[in-house]
């Protein structure tokens, strides 16, 4: 069903996409078509949730110092009522926080994730229409805090917004950086937030997903090396992308999801290619 090629092409497309805000899942639903995978067979679903391992992996290595903090903070904070107050100890409560309504919702809604949304109208679509919401944000926000006056509000709504980047096409990290941009978070933050919320989600997703990919005719060999790329491409991602929020829009990313959106709509509508 998938070879080490298309695993080496789905992996460079995880990587390359899981932290920009054009929609991993999206660009991977096309690949697979591409590839002339079965795009609604639950173990290719299962493998793109397993290989975001290694993009987790990535956003590990690279704030790993940060992280460190934030879990010694946090467990600092119950044992010590003192340290309860510091950025690191509630940066832990709001992660934890943040990750329960993509909890509750992704459980609840697998079978429509993984069954009627798996399809490229509704890829298409959701590229074009959150690009919307995209700019939107980037002009309403006001971009006055910074980490230091993250509040659990933020991370509450920023969490049940991430909710919303389970329809294919409309990224996660587009849906959270939008979020925290509209409750008048700068760019920065907004996308360091959106980094640290990422791992909870992303880690469950792919354990839980695990169970379809082993026993199914995808190989270790193959799911293995779909991971080790996308780690590799998601680190360089990661690394490239806080640099770039620093001096520019997420708007920047808008004309490419509207080109690839209206292209992969017209695709479908000439009948070029099909939509599951």
């Amino acid at each position: 069903m998938l070879n080490y090629f298309d695993a080496v092409i789905l992996g460079i497309v995880e990587g390359l996409t899981e932290f920009l805000p054009v929609s991993s899942t999206g660009h991977l639903t096309i690949a697979e078509k591409a590839l002339g995978l079965p795009i609604d067979n639950d173990a290719v679903t299962a493998y793109t949730a397993v290989i975001q391992m290694g993009a987790i992996a990535a956003v590990l290595l690279y704030f790993f110092k940060d992280i460190v903090a934030i879990a010694a903070g946090w467990l600092g904070g119950i044992v010590d009522p003192a340290k309860r107050g510091t950025l690191d100890h509630r940066m832990g409560w709001y992660v934890i926080a943040g990750s329960i309504p993509i909890g509750i919702i992704g459980f609840a809604a697998k079978d429509l994730i993984s069954g009627p949304l798996r399809s490229l109208w509704v890829v298409g679509a959701a590229l074009i229409l959150w690009s919307a919401v995209m700019w939107w944000a980037e002009k309403q926000g006001t971009q006055e805090r910074g980490e230091k006056k993250l509040t659990l509000k933020d991370a509450l709504v920023v969490g049940a917004v991430q909710c919303i980047a389970l329809v294919p096409g409309v990224s996660r990290s587009g849906a959270t950086i939008s979020a925290g941009l509209l409750r008048g978070l700068d760019r920065v933050t907004a996308t360091r937030l959106s980094f640290f919320l990422s791992i909870p989600a992303l880690t469950a997703a792919g354990l839980y997903e695990l169970k379809d990919v082993v026993g199914s005719h995808i190989g270790v060999g193959e799911t293995l090396v779909g991971t080790a790329v996308s780690f590799v491409v998601a680190y360089a991602s990661v690394a490239w992308l806080l640099k770039f929020v620093a001096g520019h829009t997420i708007v920047s990313f808008v004309p490419y999801r509207l080109l690839l959106g209206a292209g992969l709509l017209a695709l479908l509508a000439g009948g070029v290619m099909s939509a599951t």
